[in-house]
């Protein structure tokens, strides 16, 4: 079997460089790469396209890199409530694709299974048609949308073995699942790494042959987007 484990996060990040495309797991602030996106904050590295349900936060999240103009274009379905990324979308310092949400997640999908494209009816009709294919299947018209294209992949998990075998938690699947092995590269950060045969496997969500290497971060924030308590 073999040893996907790295040391760090620098390792695991080492290749990574201007000009790529990154896919990046989680939704909102859920089960986003933490330790990976501040060290590609650290690395500097610029012109990224990033491949990301949304962008975090303003300060949190994909909004570090927003913030220091890391990231040349957004392929994404939400600008949500991330106002940097709003002002440099509206300005047009960011070029920004933005995509149904099912549409995103299936291309990430598609990537993963080795599926070129596939005809879906989600926006037909509207701006996103433009320029694709238009094929109808029983009596309804579809577009046809090509699978991603990234160097890179980065998710993240609740638990993991050496092997790269993972585990999500909660919502944290979203994006996370589709994403890994939709790269040339893997690369999964995790809560707690065990050996290899630790994990239950009927439990584990990713095999490991998805992953190219995998590391245990060293701490989570886990920032609540919008807290919403009860009134007493």
């Amino acid at each position: 079997m073999i040893n996907k484990k790295v040391s760090n996060v620098q390792e695991a990040l080492q290749d990574i460089q201007d000009g790529q495309t990154i896919m990046l797991g989680g939704f909102g602030l859920c089960g986003i790469p933490e330790n990976s996106i501040a060290e590609l904050v650290k690395k500097d590295v610029k012109d990224l396209t990033c491949i990301s349900n949304n962008a975090g936060v303003d300060d949190f999240g994909l909004g570090l890199l927003l913030q220091k103009r890391q990231i040349k274009k957004m392929i994404s379905s939400y600008v949500g409530e991330n106002a940097e990324f709003e002002r440099q979308m509206l300005s047009g310092e960011l070029e920004v694709e933005l995509t149904p949400q099912g549409t995103l997640a299936e291309k990430c999908r598609a990537a993963q299974a080795g599926i070129p494209a596939f005809f879906t009816p989600a926006g037909f009709g509207t701006e996103v048609a433009e320029g694709k294919e238009v094929r109808e299947f029983n009596g309804k018209m579809h577009i046809m949308e090509l699978a991603y294209k990234a160097q890179f992949s980065i998710v993240k998990a609740w638990k993991g073995d050496e092997a790269g075998n993972l585990i999500f938690k909660g919502t944290a699947r979203n994006f996370n699942a589709c994403m890994a092995g939709a790269a040339k590269i893997t690369i999964a950060e995790v809560e707690e790494l065990v050996p290899a045969g630790t994990l239950d496997p009927n439990q584990i969500h990713i095999p490991g042959i998805m992953i190219n290497r995998i590391f245990q971060g060293e701490k989570f924030e886990k920032r609540i987007e919008q807290r919403t308590v009860r009134t007493r």
